[in-house]
């Protein structure tokens, strides 16, 4: 019924524009080969992906078969009815009804991290920072089962558990109570969440849908957001959060609303909520509104940090308590020339465009798959043709995207552009001294580098030969990116029999 509709809203929708419409179908046909595509590559690996989560056994197809010829007759029913009762004037209608290729868009990324979701979480990954320095034991406990404790004892978090385990129990419901793969689609929907919203805030702020599904498309193939939508950690809901913070921004809803979602970034880290702070003062300009978002989030974090522990007790340091903050000192460095220009190519590359990875044989029993190391230090090279004429392509657009920004700097509203670049700045200093493995924050900055060029690029995004491009792009990317996931299986599969 869902597709029924959709190829007459489309039909509706691009009439007058049958380029766009061509475009448009060619961008979903390439994410349904690409979905297809990246499930065959894990098929390849049966000591770690259980085919039997996404495909029906042979004695459920005739179920599902009789299933589908009795939603027939209920379809036509559904469908009169709903011109009966107006459903098409509700809210809900309505949303869906306006929103429909970006929803579409975000099942197609959702089915993606999916796969990967349930093969990189698995329990026989038994220690942390396999990938990426990751803590994926760490938070598939803290998540999943009753051992909710930090064994890294950090106050950074302050009340995260508060917020992501009882969204895992609700998803569990679905799944027989099985938290486990809960967490797998809730990591991948936080995922396919930032895919939407990247559609939504373009959509709303350029009025050009096939350039924000392109655009959100980028963001959703990126490294970052194909690695970190598919393993469960902190980092894909702390972007999740920043994206809905913004678009609240851009619908202007009313503060307690705002407060509340700068509450669940400071919840889920600490240092995120700068980045709504910067934001809300670059959007909002106007000081009473500044210290009443600060004031309320800074009261109420206190009383909620104290709820977290009440419910899970011993879970974890209060984060008012100064000497909680000691344990990071292991993830911090001396700032460095070396160390300011790896941050500069994380952030503007190795986040997008995928190099090929370090794999490490360190204290650990599994070759470790990172981007840096901080001590001593090594970044990731382009060591294909393939991926560095990628990397030169998306410098062109960057390039392009910053020429434009500056000649259109007087001219145009740019408000969010400037949170953007700060929000980035703000990384870049965080991280001059944080972080053994850089590439594992980049969530904390693609959707802003992404979100900075899609505004810039503003003037051409009509243009059919940038659409085109971007498209082409877009292609290359997931072909590329796709060689880092093959390197995760690869390097798993010699562990995992």
């Amino acid at each position: 019924m869902f597709f029924y509709y959709l190829l007459g809203k489309v039909e509706r929708r691009f009439q007058p524009q049958p380029v766009e419409i061509v475009l448009t179908f060619a961008l979903f046909t390439l994410l349904l080969v690409y979905i297809v595509f990246m499930f065959g590559m894990a098929k390849q690996f049966p000591s770690l992906f259980d085919v039997t989560l996404f495909q029906l056994e042979k004695d459920e197809l005739i179920y599902f078969a009789i299933s589908i010829v009795l939603a027939l007759p209920l379809f036509a029913w559904t469908l009169l009815k709903a011109k009966e009762k107006r459903l098409n004037q509700t809210s809900l209608f309505s949303f869906i009804d306006e929103n429909i290729p970006g929803l579409v868009l975000g099942f197609f990324f959702f089915s993606i991290y999916l796969i990967f979701a349930s093969i990189f979480n698995q329990p026989a990954f038994d220690v942390d920072d396999i990938f990426f320095d990751s803590d994926g034991l760490l938070w598939r406990t803290r998540f999943t089962t009753p051992d909710y404790q930090d064994y890294y004892w950090r106050s950074v978090h302050p009340f995260v558990l508060l917020i992501v385990r009882p969204l895992i129990t609700l998803f569990s419901f679905l799944f027989r109570g099985d938290k486990l793969v809960a967490a797998f689609v809730l990591t991948a929907f936080a995922g396919a969440l930032c895919v939407f919203l990247a559609w939504y805030f373009i959509k709303y702020t350029i009025k050009q849908s096939l350039y924000a599904l392109l655009i959100a498309s980028i963001l959703g193939a990126s490294a970052a957001h194909l690695v970190f939508g598919s393993l469960i950690e902190t980092y894909i809901f702390l972007a999740a959060v920043m994206m809905t913070f913004l678009v609240l921004l851009l619908k202007d809803r009313p503060l307690f609303i705002l407060i509340f979602a700068g509450l669940l970034s400071f919840g889920i880290t600490i240092t995120n909520f700068i980045q709504t702070a910067i934001t809300f003062i670059f959007v909002k300009q106007d000081f009473k509104q500044w210290v009443k978002y600060g004031l309320l989030v800074g009261v109420l974090v206190v009383p909620l940090t104290l709820l977290n522990n009440f419910i899970y007790p011993d879970s974890q340091p209060y984060f008012f308590i100064p000497s909680s903050f000691t344990t990071e000192a292991d993830n911090t460095f001396t700032p460095s020339v070396g160390r300011a220009l790896a941050i500069a190519r994380a952030m503007f590359f190795h986040s997008i465009v995928a190099p090929d990875p370090l794999i490490l044989e360190e204290e650990i029993p599994f070759l470790k798959v990172w981007i840096f190391k901080a001590d001593p230090m090594r970044l990731s090279e382009y060591e294909t043709v393939f991926g560095t004429v990628l990397a030169f392509g998306w410098l062109g657009l960057m390039l392009l995207g910053s020429f434009l920004f500056l000649k259109n700097l007087k001219r145009e509203d740019n408000r969010f552009s400037f949170a953007f670049i700060f929000i980035v700045l703000f990384n870049f200093a965080l991280h001059l001294q944080y972080g053994k493995d850089l590439f594992l924050y980049s969530t904390n900055w693609t959707y802003a580098i992404i979100l900075f060029f899609a505004l810039a690029w503003k003037e051409i995004a009509n243009k059919r030969w940038f659409q085109i491009t971007l498209l082409v792009f877009l292609t290359l990317l997931l072909v590329n990116n796709s060689r880092l996931i093959l390197t995760m299986l690869n390097t798993s599969a010699l562990h995992i029999k």
